[in-house]
C-alpha cells in the first residue's frame, strides 16, 4: 500500500465493498485536545484515537511521546478496529505530520496496509466531501502487534548515525539553531544533526510535494539510495513523516525504511553529558 491516499482515493474506497479503516489522529501541540474537533465534525467511519494517551506511553525518561507497550498499542489498535490484513487511513488537520505516527506505529507492529491522507481533514472538508458528528463504535480488531519491523535507535546510535550517516532533525529552524526552545529544558540539536523542517513536505495548502520534489529536497541534504539516515524531532512524532517522506521520495524502502530516534530530543537534552550544538551547521 502506497504511504500516500488521495481524498478520491478515500472517498472510492470507504464507497466500496470493503472501506478501510479510517482514524482521526488530530492533535495540537499545547492543545486544545483534538478529540473537540472530531466531535465537531470527522470523515465518516472514522475512529478517534488521541496522540499523548492512546498512540504514546506516559511522558517520563524515554522522552515526552514514548512509544506504547506492545500490550497497549494492541488494545487500542483493536478497539479501533484495525484487523490483520485490512487497510488503515489516517488522517490529521492537515500536513500528516501527527497521521504519520500512527502509520509509522502501524508499520513498527508489523502492519503494513496503512496510509496517510494527503492534505488531512483540511482538504477533505474543503472539498465538501461528507462529515459528521455521529461517534463511530468500531467492531474490534484483532491485529497482533509484532514490533520491530521499523528500526529505532537509542542516543548513542543517533549520535553515531549524525556522524557516520545523515540524521534528520524535523524541528523549525529555530529550534535547530538552538535560538527558542519552548518545551525543553535545553535549546540547540545533536551534534552533526542536518535541519529538514518537516514543514517542507508539503505545500502551502498541506498537500505532499511530488515524490520528485521529495526525492531533490532530500539529496540537497546529502540523502542517496545507499545512504543510511534517519530522522528526530521534539519528541518522535513529526519525524515520523521525514520517514515517510523519504519513502515517498523513493530514497527507502518499506523493505529499508529511515531509522527513528524515538525519544529525540526531548530524551536528548534530559542528560547533561550530551553534546549540544547550536547554529545553522550541523
Amino acid at each position: 500500500m502506497h504511504p500516500l491516499i488521495s481524498t478520491e482515493a478515500l472517498a472510492t474506497a470507504l464507497a466500496g465493498a470493503t472501506p478501510p479503516v479510517v482514524v482521526d489522529v488530530r492533535w495540537r501541540l499545547g492543545g486544545p485536545p483534538g478529540r473537540q474537533d472530531y466531535e465537531v465534525g470527522h470523515i465518516p467511519s472514522a475512529h478517534y484515537l488521541d496522540l499523548d494517551t492512546d498512540l504514546s506511553s506516559a511522558p517520563g525518561a524515554g522522552g515526552r511521546h514514548p512509544l506504547p507497550s506492545t500490550e497497549d498499542l494492541q488494545r487500542v489498535l483493536r478497539s479501533a478496529g484495525v484487523a490483520e490484513g485490512h487497510p488503515v487511513v489516517a488522517y490529521d488537520g492537515g500536513d500528516g505530520s501527527v497521521a504519520a505516527r500512527l502509520w509509522w506505529l502501524l508499520r513498527w507492529a508489523g502492519h503494513r496496509e496503512v496510509a496517510v491522507l494527503d492534505g488531512g481533514f483540511a482538504a477533505w472538508s474543503a472539498e465538501g466531501r461528507p462529515v459528521t458528528t455521529e461517534v463511530t463504535r468500531p467492531q474490534p480488531g484483532n491485529i497482533v502487534v509484532t514490533p520491530g519491523t521499523m528500526p529505532v535507535v537509542d542516543a548513542e546510535e543517533a549520535a553515531t548515525l549524525a556522524q557516520d550517516g545523515v540524521l534528520l532533525d524535523a524541528r523549525a529552524a529555530q529550534r535547530y539553531r538552538g535560538e527558542t526552545e519552548p518545551i525543553d529544558p535545553r535549546a540547540g540539536h545533536i551534534p552533526g544533526a542536518l535541519n529538514a523542517p518537516s514543514t517542507e513536505h508539503v505545500d502551502d495548502k498541506g498537500r505532499w510535494l511530488d515524490p520528485a520534489a521529495l526525492g531533490e529536497r532530500f539529496k540537497g541534504l546529502g540523502v542517496q539510495q545507499d545512504t543510511r539516515v534517519g530522522a528526530y524531532c521534539g519528541s518522535g512524532v513529526t519525524a515520523s513523516s521525514v520517514v515517510l517522506a523519504l519513502e515517498v521520495a523513493g530514497i527507502t524502502t518499506a523493505d529499508k525504511p529511515a531509522e527513528l530516534y524515538a525519544g529525540s530530543w526531548s530524551h536528548w537534552c534530559t542528560d547533561p553529558t550530551r553534546d549540544i550544538a547550536t547554529g545553522p551547521t550541523p
